[in-house]
């Protein structure tokens, strides 16, 4: 079973290279993040035409959360962190093939100190909570989508520049290390990764083609998923395409 993450940066834009890339990977189970469109415009239609259930949660401009099946629709379908008052569209989670899939596009943070990072630090939290009690009611759970968070100076292209910044702070690094501590693990370090692998480059000066990028986008398993895990890794194909997301897919592969 492949089961992956992808953010997309603009459904609308991307969905052709959206659909190339599920007729060619074939994964079972996909989350998408920044899909970037009201419900109302979600393209079901093209997606149901290529053999895909979906479910989604979105809104204009910004953010928008989709999770996509083979075979059977995802149930027990839910939006957001219950209990926690949120107007952005950031979280959606489902059960299919016995398995429990929680979709999230974690704030970004924008900067120390700011609104916007005690939002996140704040999100982050109540995720956490959360996920604690969906843990116990659903042991076979996985957490994947774009964390906005660099859990460790080498999964950044240049620690000493990002030192305390956005994506590197320890605030958000403790937060991640927390959601490991409920028994969740980090699929793409349960295997040796060759040094320099990235998910996210910037699209400014000529990130891509430097290589100086960031892992922010991660697949976090359970324990009783762990022993299943035979592969994970970073798609890096897609970035190559003309008018690109700025993120990679990561893909993670369950045996029986």
């Amino acid at each position: 079973m492949k089961i992956a993450t992808w953010n997309v940066n603009s459904l609308a834009v991307r969905l052709p290279q959206l659909l190339s890339w599920l007729d060619t990977e074939k994964p079972d189970l996909v989350v998408l993040q920044e899909t970037k469109l009201t419900d109302d415009k979600f393209p079901q239609a093209e997606l149901s035409e290529a053999g895909w259930h979906a479910q989604w949660f979105g809104q204009r401009t910004y953010n928008g959360v989709a999770l996509l099946s083979r075979g059977q629709a995802a149930e027990a379908v839910m939006r957001n962190i219950p209990g926690f008052d949120d107007e952005q569209a950031r979280l959606i989670a489902g059960s299919a093939a016995g398995l429990r899939i929680v979709g999230a596009y974690f704030p970004n943070g924008q900067a120390p100190g700011s609104d916007k990072f005690a939002y996140k630090m704040r999100w982050l939290d109540a995720l956490r909570e959360w996920l604690r009690e969906e843990l116990e009611e659903h042991p076979k759970l996985v957490l994947l989508g774009d964390f906005n968070i660099a859990p460790a100076d080498c999964d950044v292209h240049d620690p000493v520049l990002w030192a305390g910044q956005i994506h590197c702070t320890d605030e958000e690094r403790t937060h991640f290390r927390a959601l490991l501590g409920l028994g969740l693990h980090d699929a793409f370090r349960l295997f040796e990764q060759p040094p320099k692998l990235w998910s996210w480059w910037d699209y400014r000066n000529l990130a891509f083609r430097k290589n100086q990028g960031l892992r922010i986008d991660h697949i976090l398993v359970s324990e009783a998923l762990k022993p299943r895990v035979v592969a994970c890794r970073i798609d890096k194909l897609p970035r190559k395409n003309e008018r690109p997301s700025d993120h990679a897919p990561v893909i993670v592969e369950l045996g029986g």
